[in-house]
């Protein structure tokens, strides 16, 4: 008998990317380092000149990635695990560089055998087939991948396995009826979840001057103030793709956020890349129809929200400051692109009012770690025994944002604006229920999103904000 017709003779030869991770080493790795330290793409030029071989090493030495950092496949190691009860052995067989494949190996403890590309040879396409057919013969092996680079491998296989595959690999295993492992399917709509459009959301602070100055009629500052906010919401998710792409390891390692389409794999890092691109070439378009100012304002929230990715958010109480800054500076981008007079009593409101909500997400984040001194949030400067204290501040900051808007309904500002401003008044009981209950519901551990799209998501918080707005449109109301 043909030993190959045996499986314990004949190795499953898995390919590593788009197959047992669901992304590719080497585009995840040019990417995170360029995010980091954009200086080196002159000296991956020069890799790339080399080799990809060559190239693919350099990153490799360069990327913090540890095995544990990658986003597996269940269903492939599932395959594997039933191979190896079979008694049949596995091999990672992979253009990835050594480091990068060692470190893979090792963390699952599934292999018998690793090969991978060398400076000398990188081994994809004809050079692994080869290199399978000078150490197992002529359909001395299975093999599992996704992509055209692959085809010859299969063509090579005794059996091939096809994995999430690109065009070329599908509609090779349908003419030769390959078997395909079945995959979770990955929703149409992972782009737009990669772009968090609900957090467009926030950008509706950026109509509060409008509103505030009584500007309801004026169609042109409306259009004004529409561009303004499709400019800040078309910015404001290109860089949460660089911040993903920058936190990729984190977000795998947390509860929820490797969930996230990027960071599970559902999508690839060259097609968001070129998401963050176009988003932020239509940003700069629509901020070219509004004044100067906007641009100015537009320009600092793309470098504080940068140096918040890579420096800011890792320092002790400043993420949270930093924060409230970038909700204030949402205000302020709305009165730079209509024109409109802004009031300090607003920007100070604003200050304290979301520095508290910004607490609040801290104070869910450390709710995860387990009661210890040492825990330390991860990617942050904060400790487990820190919860109380970011408790304590952020119900201190609600206070403060309530004690300021009541000053502000007793100034000679709002007596001039207002024909009614004693109807203001309620404002603030308003203003510290809708805090101090979400407050309440962090306790509680019942908090499990950014709290600003938490209060545009809960109908009491509608129903409180609807309420407010209400409110003041009375205050304006002449009577008799």
């Amino acid at each position: 008998m043909d030993a190959r017709s045996d499986s314990r003779h004949v190795p499953l030869c898995i390919d590593l990317d788009g197959t047992l991770i669901a992304t590719d080493s080497l585009w995840e790795g040019v990417v995170s380092i360029l995010i980091r330290r954009p200086w080196l793409i002159f000296a991956m030029v020069a890799w790339t000149l080399s080799g990809k071989a060559v190239l693919k090493r350099e990153v490799a030495a360069r990327l913090t990635h540890q095995g544990c950092d990658w986003p597996y496949r269940a269903e492939v190691i599932e395959r594997i695990r039933q191979a190896r009860e079979a008694g049949q052995p596995v091999w990672l067989v992979t253009g990835a560089a050594e480091k990068t494949a060692t470190a893979i190996a090792e963390h699952l403890g599934l292999f018998d055998r690793v090969l991978h590309s060398t400076d000398q040879e990188n081994l994809t396409a004809t050079r692994k087939r080869d290199r399978l057919l000078s150490l197992c013969g002529d359909g001395g092996f299975d093999y599992a991948g996704n992509s055209r680079d692959d085809l010859a491998v299969f063509d090579a296989a005794r059996q091939a396995i096809i994995v999430a595959p690109d065009a070329a690999a599908k509609n090779w295993g349908a003419r030769n009826e390959a078997e395909v492992l079945p995959l979770a399917k990955t929703s149409p709509v992972a782009i737009l979840k990669s772009i968090r459009v609900h957090q467009w959301l926030k950008n509706v602070l950026i109509a509060v001057p409008l509103v505030l100055n009584h500007e309801f009629a004026n169609a042109g500052l409306i259009l004004a103030g529409i561009a303004a906010f499709f400019s800040f919401s078309f910015l404001a998710s290109a860089v949460y793709i660089v911040n993903d792409i920058a936190d990729l390891s984190n977000d795998r390692q947390h509860p929820r956020k490797r969930l996230r389409p990027l960071a599970s794999g559902a999508v690839s890092i060259p097609v968001i890349s070129a998401a963050a691109v176009a988003l932020l070439l239509a940003s700069i378009g629509l901020a070219s129809l509004l004044p100067p100012l906007f641009w100015a304002v537009l320009a600092l929230y793309a470098t504080i929200t940068t140096a918040y990715t890579f420096v800011l958010k890792r320092k002790l109480l400043v993420d949270v400051f930093t924060l409230a800054a970038l909700y204030t500076l949402r205000i302020i981008a709305g009165a730079a692109a209509t024109g409109t007079e802004l009031s300090f009593w607003l920007l100070a409101f604003s200050i304290f009012f979301f520095l508290s909500l910004a607490l609040v997400k801290r104070y869910v984040e450390l709710d995860d770690l387990a009661e210890k001194a040492g825990s330390q949030l991860k990617g942050r400067s904060y400790v487990g025994c820190d919860k109380d204290m970011i408790g304590q501040a952020g119900i201190a900051s609600a206070f403060s944002a309530a004690m300021v808007l009541a000053l502000y309904v007793d100034s000679s500002e709002v007596a001039s604006m207002y024909a009614q401003p004693w109807m203001l008044w309620p404002l603030c009981p308003l203003i510290l229920y809708m805090q101090l209950r979400i407050w309440i519901l962090a306790r509680r551990a019942q908090m499990h999103e950014d709290p600003v799209v938490f209060i545009m998501r809960d109908w009491r918080s509608q129903v409180t904000t609807v309420a407010g707005a209400t409110l003041v449109i009375l205050a304006t109301l002449q009577v008799g």
